[in-house]
Order: C-alpha cells, then structure tokens, then sequence
C-alpha cells in the first residue's frame, strides 16, 4: 500500500482572494458536510465577523468503510446505515433552508469499487449530491481550518489530519512570512509547490502526503492480532514504514521554531484524556499545547486500561474506544519521527475548512487581521 503524493503541478486547488466585506441584509446559511470511512458529519453555520456561528450540527458513526479493506466495496449495510444519516442531513438543510452548501466524500469513497454506485444511490434516496474529492484538496481544507491555530513565532508548520481511512501530513515554511501574518497566510493557501509557488503572503507548502491509513483502516490491517500491546506495537510501527520516503527536511525541522497542529477525534481525544475530562468541552480542548512526554504519558495510560478499561472510561466514550488504539498509533509514530514540545490540538477540521473556503469566497467574512 504505498502512500500517494502530488505529481507537483496544482498540488492544492486555486482559491478565491476575499473581495471586500458585504454587508448582508439576511444572515445567509452555508452547510459542510464530510463523509469519511467511519463518520458521517456535518455543520450549519453563518458568517460572524472573521468566523463563523454553527447553528446546527449532526455527526454519527456510520462504518462506511466496514470490511473494504478485505472486499474492495462498500458493504450493503454500511451503505444503508450511511444512507439514514444522510437522511436527517438533509431534513436540517431543508428546516434551515440552506442554499450554499458542499457535500463531501473522502477515502473509503475514493476506494471502494461501488461507489459511483452509492454516490447516484444517495441522490436517488436522499437528494444530496456527494462529492469525491481528492486527497490534496482534503489536506488544503484541514490546512485552511488550523489557520487560526498557527502561532506567530512559527517557522515550520506540520498539519496532521488523522482521518478514518487516511491520513494527511503537510509541512509548511513560513520563514518569509511576516510574524503577525502567518495565521493568514496558511488560511491563504492557494496551491502546492508548483515552482516553488507561495501564498500571496509568502507560506509555502514544503512537501505532503496522504497515507491510505486511518484509524478504521489500520485497525482492520492487525485485526488478527489478538495481544492487545502487540497489536498497538505493530499498527505503530507498520504506520511509520508508511512514512519512510517522507522526508521533506531530511533529519531534521528546526524544533526551535516548530509547530504541529493535529486534527481528528484521536487528538482531541487525548487531549481530553490529559485535562481529565469526564465531560467532553471543546472550549478547553481547540487550541490546547501538548509536548511529546504528556501524548506518550496518556497512550500509555490506554494500554495499561486494556480493552475492556478503554471501553468503559468516560475520556475516551464507548464509540471511540474501539478506534483509540489505532489513532494513538498514528500519533505515537508521527512524534517519535518528528519529537516536538508543542502540539496544538484543533478540534477542527474538513468541515471547518469547506465552510471558511465558501464564506471567503462569497466575501462574507470580516478580516480582523488589519495591516500592522
């Protein structure tokens, strides 16, 4: 299974430059929806000043990808569970009667065998016309997402999206980009890294790829693996085998001034786990620094519970506990590679990113980061 990379040339997709501000006489509605290998999510907002107001969400674990690694398509009832999901989204599009909206399929979509099938299925049955989209515009939109996260004394920005059928790594150079700029700037990001191509504020897109493993990929790949910390060993270690040729600056990345945003319900769930929460709040979770020993202290907290204490611990919740494992994984192979004392935890992600890419396009955001 090899990782897929860019052949260069419109890594990223051309993004509309914000004209001017308008002014609405009528808070316009815009919808996200991302429908991944495990979960089917989606976000009702409008515009508020420089972001954006949620005024209705959905999220459920539907398995879309359940035994496509073995069989190559998506299963009849993975497809009818998905197809109850899409359901009630499209009974809150019409409550709220949202004009602008993108409806989006990743990885276990972009896989399966049937699911040119399944997408005219969806719109037979529901009315909501999905869209498959490419690995490099999955990772654009989670790069757009975190830009709000991005510290002004940044220099070097990996973004890290742990999805349930893959994962995004993206590494950014910011060292030409004025301090008090470089939110923006990855907020800006146009493209990939067509000769030598920048942001129109100087971020440039270093190198990334999109490994064809997830949280409910990898599970899958070790499900056979009875021991509990073997299994945890070997997903870790097969994950990283994955990254081998990903070298974008050789051995090393300028700690001093580096930076890793991660985003998927693995880091927020860790997160959660290090402050503690019996109660998920997103408000102490978005924007959380972790370093390297507090990630390793909690995964080693998960082993020592085993299956049965992950299941019933309130931090992790019984629809993650079966997914926890495999996403600490990813995230224990991705630190080791690359060690860092400040990993930002974004709960935030695809979603975000299809709604600020669509609000900036229709000028409708305030940009609060003025000149100086």
């Amino acid at each position: 299974m090899t990782p897929k990379r860019p052949n260069g040339a419109g890594a990223f997709p051309n993004a509309v430059e914000p004209p001017a501000p308008k002014r609405l006489e009528k808070a316009k509605l815009y919808a996200a929806l991302d429908l991944g290998t495990n979960s089917c999510r989606m976000l009702v907002a409008e515009p508020f000043g420089s972001q954006f107001k949620v005024v209705d969400s959905f999220s459920k674990s539907v398995q879309l990808g359940a035994g496509l690694e073995s069989s190559g398509k998506l299963s009849r009832g993975s497809i009818q569970r998905t197809i109850q999901a899409l359901r009630i989204c499209q009974k809150k599009l019409k409550q709220h009667r949202v004009q602008k909206m993108r409806l989006v399929a990743t990885e276990a979509c972009r896989r399966a065998r049937n699911s040119r099938d399944f997408i005219r299925q969806v719109k037979r049955e529901t009315g909501l016309q999905l869209e498959i989209i490419q690995p490099e515009e999955e990772a654009r939109l989670a790069v757009v997402s975190c830009g709000p996260l991005v510290n002004p004394d940044t220099e070097t920005l990996l973004v890290v999206d742990i999805g349930g059928g893959s994962t995004e790594l993206v590494w950014i150079d910011l060292t030409e980009v004025a301090p008090h700029l470089r939110s923006r700037a990855v907020m800006q990001l146009r493209r990939g890294f067509e000769n030598g191509e920048t942001s129109p504020f100087g971020a440039r897109v270093v190198d990334w790829i999109s490994v064809p493993l997830g949280v409910a990929t990898l599970r899958e790949q070790f499900d056979d693996v009875a021991d509990d910390a073997a299994r945890f060993a070997l997903m870790s270690w097969f994950f990283e085998e994955n990254l081998q040729e990903f070298t974008p600056y050789g051995t090393t990345h300028g700690q001093h001034r580096f930076q890793i945003i991660g985003t998927s319900g693995t880091v927020t769930t860790v997160a959660a786990s290090h402050l503690g929460l019996r109660r998920y709040d997103r408000t102490k979770i978005d924007g959380l620094e972790m370093t390297t020993p507090q990630i390793d202290t909690v995964i080693q907290s998960y082993l020592t519970l085993g299956p049965n204490g992950r299941r019933h611990d309130p931090r992790i919740g019984k629809d993650r506990s079966t997914l926890i494992m495999s996403g600490a994984a990813i995230l224990q192979a991705l630190i080791r590679i690359w060690p860092t004392q400040r990993l930002s935890v974004a709960d935030r992600g695809l979603r975000e990113g299809l709604l600020y890419s669509q609000m900036s396009q229709d000028g409708v955001l305030r940009d609060r980061l003025k000149d100086g």
